[in-house]
């Protein structure tokens, strides 16, 4: 079975609007099919190939095993005498970091600046949309 997504689904995949998708394709960046209904479909494996390219992994120095980096802005900063609370919107996903004041500071991050959360970690949750059951792995 192949999993297809409608140009409005692969438009909230990838985080863009379905504008943009659909001038991917008109442009032959993005393959789409039409279905029975004459509604342009890209199927899942296509889709996953073209946000695969689109992934930057490489940090500036050209040098990083972290593979998981989210662009975004910052916007809010909590601090307290010891602690920041970083949030960031990065497209439609909220990335929430904490760190230390002093990093926060050195880093000059404030609510408007434009930041790179960069995640790395052992342990993934993977959830299903509709699903209730949830793999965790190592």
């Amino acid at each position: 079975m192949t999993t297809t997504f409608r140009i409005s689904e692969a438009a909230a995949l990838l985080g863009v609007s379905a504008d943009t998708v659909r001038r991917w394709v008109d442009a032959g960046r993005l393959s789409a099919e039409r279905d029975e209904h004459g509604h342009r479909q890209v199927n899942g494996s296509d889709l996953a190939a073209f946000a695969r390219a689109q992934v930057e992994t490489v940090d500036d120095a050209g040098r990083s095993s972290a593979r998981n980096r989210f662009r975004g802005i910052v916007t809010e900063v909590i601090r307290d005498s010891v602690m920041a609370q970083v949030e960031i919107a990065a497209g439609p996903f909220r990335v929430v970091s904490l760190m230390s004041r002093q990093a926060a500071d050195e880093l000059g991050l404030a609510v408007g600046v434009v930041a790179v959360a960069v995640i790395k970690s052992t342990n993934v949750v993977v959830e299903l949309p509709g699903h209730e059951r949830v793999v965790s792995g190592l």
